[in-house]
C-alpha cells in the first residue's frame, strides 16, 4: 500500500519491524565468527550456471553438470545437504525493498499533478528455486533442470512523484499479484566438457542475455535486474516474466563465449490477463519472435584476482511496432490524427563491461567498475539509449570482509520521436493524451544510488541506501526526488 506524508509513524513502524526481525535472527543464531568462509555472493534466486563461468583449467570432453548455487543460509539445514548430495538443490529466500521520499513532489492543479504526494512504500519478493542434477539422480549425463517461482507484494514509491520509467524498488511488478508465479522452468544439456550448452523450456531471455549478477547489488529499477533500456518494449522476456525459448551457448576458447537463441514474443507478457500466474503455456498469444546474439571476452588478470567481462550483443524483434512520431503518410501523427506508421521489425544493441580494478584481502574482495550502453531502434523505442556506470567496493575494511559499498548512475535519453510527439500534443492543447503517463515533454533522466551492504550474519544482508532522481519520468517540469531506504535479503534455505 502507499503511505502518504502524514503517515510517518507507519513507515517508522515498518522499519522497526524489519530491524527487530534482523535482531532476532542475530540472537537466535549468533554473529558470524571472524574469518569464517561464507558464500554471500550467491544471494538471490537464479541458476548458478552463469555465462561468467569459464571452462575448467584442464581440457576435458567429459560430460558434466556445472555445480549449482549453494548460498549461505540463516540456519544450517541437514535436509538441504542430504538433497544436494543426491543432485537436488532447493532454495528459499526473501528480498524486501523499502524507499521513502525525503523531498516533496511537484504539485499543481494540472491533471496528474494533483495526485502526487510525498510518501514511502515497500515492495518485496519471496522466491523458491529448484535445480535438479539428473546426472546424479538418474544417470542422464550433463542434463539439469531449473525452476523458479516467486510471489511479490507491495508497491513502489517512484509513482508518487510522477516517475513511471524507473522503479525505486526493483522487486515490484510482473509477479501477477498471486501467491505463486512461475518465472521459468527449463532443461539444459551441457556437452563437450562445458564447451556447449543447450537449453529449452519456459525461459527469461534477459536472464541469459545482457545479464550480470552484479546489477542487483543495487535496488533501483534503472539498474537492478538489468539496465532498464534493454527491456524498453513489452516484447523482451525479463525476470519474472518467461516465454517458451531456446538458447545455445558455445565456448570456442576458455575465456570467450558466443550464444544465441530464439524466443517467441507473447502479447501482454507483463500484463495479468495473459501471464498472471505464469502457468499459461498455450501459444495463442504468440505474435512474433525475438532473436538475440551475444559474445563476450572474460579475462582474468593478475593470477586470478582481477576478473572482467566484456560483452557485445544485439537482438531483432520480428513483431510489427508503431512509429513513435510518424503516421501512415509520413506526417506527425499527433497533428494529423491518423494511425501511426508500423515497422515490420525493430532491434536493440548493447555493450557491457565490468572489471575488478583492485584486489584486497579475501579472494572475492576488491574494487569493481561497471559500464555499458544500450541503444534501441530510435523509430519505435521509448528509451533511445541508456548508459550506466557503477563502482562496487567489497571487503575494503579488513574487519568487515563481506560488506560492500556501491555507487551507480544511469542516464536515459528518450527517443526524439517521443519528445516531438509530446511537444506537438501540448502545442495543440492535447496534454491529457500524452503517452507514458507523462505530464510534460520527456527528454532525459538520471538515476543515482549509493548504498552500503552489511553482512549481518550468515544468510542475511541488510543494505541502507540513498536514491536520487533528476528529471523524474524524463520530464524537466517535475522536481528532482531524493529517497532513503533499505534492501534486505534473507536466505532461509
Amino acid at each position: 500500500m502507499l503511505f502518504p506524508d502524514t503517515a510517518i509513524p507507519v513507515r517508522a513502524r515498518n522499519m522497526a519491524l524489519q530491524a527487530t526481525a534482523l535482531a532476532l535472527c542475530c540472537l537466535l543464531y549468533g554473529v558470524m565468527p571472524a574469518g569464517a568462509q561464507v558464500m554471500d555472493r550467491d544471494i538471490g534466486s537464479a541458476p548458478s550456471l552463469l555465462v561468467s563461468r569459464p571452462l575448467p583449467k584442464h581440457d576435458s570432453h567429459k560430460t558434466w553438470v556445472p555445480p549449482f548455487s549453494q548460498p549461505e543460509a540463516v540456519a544450517p539445514n541437514p535436509v538441504s545437504k542430504w538433497l544436494r548430495r543426491r543432485g537436488i538443490n532447493f532454495l528459499v529466500d526473501n528480498t524486501n525493498e523499502f524507499a521513502g521520499a525525503i523531498t516533496p513532489p511537484t504539485r499543481g492543479s494540472t491533471p496528474g499533478f494533483s495526485n502526487y504526494k510525498q510518501g514511502a512504500s515497500n515492495a518485496g519478493q519471496y522466491a523458491m528455486q529448484l535445480d535438479v542434477d539428473w546426472d546424479k539422480l538418474a544417470g542422464w549425463h550433463g542434463f539439469a533442470t531449473h525452476m523458479i517461482t516467486v510471489g511479490r507484494y507491495g508497491t513502489t514509491a517512484n509513482r508518487m512523484f510522477g516517475d513511471w520509467l524507473n522503479h525505486a524498488s526493483e522487486d515490484y511488478g510482473g509477479g501477477g499479484n498471486v501467491v505463486v508465479h512461475l518465472v521459468y522452468a527449463y532443461g539444459e544439456e551441457t556437452l563437450l566438457g562445458g564447451r556447449l550448452a543447450i537449453a529449452a523450456g519456459r525461459m527469461s531471455e534477459i536472464s541469459d542475455f545482457a545479464a550480470s549478477p552484479l546489477f542487483c547489488n543495487f535496488q533501483n529499477g534503472s539498474f537492478c535486474g538489468r539496465p532498464k533500456g534493454i527491456t524498453d518494449t513489452n516484447y523482451d522476456a525479463g525476470y519474472p516474466a518467461g516465454t517458451w525459448g531456446f538458447r545455445v551457448r558455445g565456448r570456442p576458447a576458455r575465456s570467450v563465449y558466443v550464444q544465441t537463441g530464439l524466443y517467441p514474443i507473447e502479447n501482454g507478457i507483463y500484463q495479468v490477463y495473459q501471464h498472471r500466474t505464469g502457468f499459461k503455456f498455450n501459444g495463442a498469444n504468440i505474435i512474433g519472435y525475438a532473436a538475440p546474439i551475444e559474445t563476450a571476452w572474460e579475462p582474468v588478470f593478475r593470477h586470478g584476482t582481477l576478473p572482467g567481462h566484456y560483452k557485445f550483443g544485439a537482438q531483432l524483434f520480428s513483431t510489427p511496432q508503431n512509429d513513435n512520431y510518424l503516421d501512415v503518410a509520413g506526417a506527425p501523427y499527433a497533428l494529423t490524427g491518423r494511425k501511426q506508421r508500423q515497422h515490420g521489425a525493430s532491434w536493440s544493441t548493447w555493450v557491457m563491461f565490468d572489471q575488478r580494478l583492485l584486489h584486497y584481502h579475501d579472494k572475492d574482495s576488491g574494487l569493481t567498475a561497471l559500464s555499458g550502453a544500450i541503444y534501441n531502434d530510435p523509430r519505435t523505442s521509448l528509451r533511445k539509449y541508456l548508459v550506466y556506470a557503477a563502482l562496487i567496493n567489497r571487503g575494503y575494511f579488513r574487519a568487515r570482509p563481506y560488506d560492500t559499498m556501491g555507487f551507480a548512475l544511469t542516464y536515459t535519453r528518450i527517443a526524439d520521436g517521443v519528445t516531438m510527439t509530446e511537444q506537438d500534443m501540448i502545442d495543440t492543447g492535447n496534454r491529457s493524451s500524452l503517452p507514458n503517463h507523462a505530464t510534460g515533454v520527456q527528454r532525459d533522466t538520471v538515476v543515482m544510488e549509493a548504498n552500503y551492504a552489511i553482512h549481518v550474519m550468515p544468510g542475511v544482508i541488510f543494505t541502507p541506501l540513498f536514491e536520487y532522481y533528476i528529471h523524474p519520468n524524463a520530464q524537466s517540469n517535475l522536481r528532482d526526488a531524493a529517497l532513503l531506504g533499505f534492501k534486505s535479503h534473507i536466505q532461509l534455505m
